[in-house]
């Protein structure tokens, strides 16, 4: 399901009322959601990526995060700076010293609902969501990359799939509910016990329902060429 301290960034999808999906998912303790001031910190990509890497992999410090990152630790130290001045990771005094600090998550979850956002964020709202996409996009990548050097059991278990619906506004938050739904019944990867369970691994699953609609249509539109040219055959 998630990995340890995973990313766990939900996302609202119905603005008359919090879905159930998210109703459901709200138990999970120690969790944030996003308002004003915490949705402008996190609107840095290396501050998405900084604090999902210690929500899956727990506390480090700005080289070992630079490390990972492909940055330098003077870039991962400001960032860790900006967000433990949003509240959204701390020091962990328990490990290291005065010269190297250690930092860890705040909270284990994070719940976004774009549409309490005011529209003089929507700005940091698109950069929130576009680097948890390119998050959730990085997963997959790494996934097909690695699947055959799993053992055969596994190639087998996972899945890759997209499918195309035509839905109504109720329909669509209706699947995203049964999904979570099932989901819901199985195991969480960082509950006590559970990877003393024989044959278990972590296993990440990510849910993406995209409305695609269609752009509107202008009857009133008059096409125009140039003189002398021919109107564009149409696209087959």
């Amino acid at each position: 399901m998630f990995a340890k301290n995973s990313l766990r960034f939900y996302t609202a999808s119905v603005p008359s009322r919090e879905p159930d999906h998210l109703q459901a998912a709200r138990p999970v303790p120690n969790s944030l959601t996003l308002g004003t001031a915490s949705l402008r910190v996190l609107a840095h990509p290396v501050r998405v990526r900084v604090l999902g890497l210690l929500r899956e992999h727990g506390p480090s410090t700005a080289t070992l995060l630079a490390g990972r990152l492909g940055l330098n630790s003077g870039s991962t130290s400001y960032h860790l700076r900006q967000l433990a001045a949003g509240g959204l990771v701390e020091e962990d005094h328990e490990r290291g010293n005065a010269r190297d600090r250690w930092w860890r998550s705040v909270h284990r979850a994070t719940y976004f609902d774009p549409y309490e956002v005011p529209e003089s964020d929507r700005g940091a709202s698109a950069v929130y969501m576009a680097a948890i996409a390119a998050e959730y996009a990085d997963r997959i990548q790494l996934a097909a990359r690695d699947l055959l050097e799993l053992p055969p059991a596994w190639q087998r278990s996972g899945d890759l799939s997209d499918f195309r619906l035509r839905l109504t506004p109720d329909e669509t938050a209706a699947i995203v509910t049964e999904l979570h739904g099932v989901i819901a019944r199985y195991r969480p990867a960082d509950e006590p016990g559970g990877d003393a369970v024989p044959d278990s691994e972590t296993v990440v699953v990510q849910v993406q329902v995209m409305p695609q609609l269609a752009p509107p249509a202008h009857d009133d539109a008059v096409p125009t060429t140039t003189a002398g040219a021919h109107p564009a055959a149409p696209r087959r």
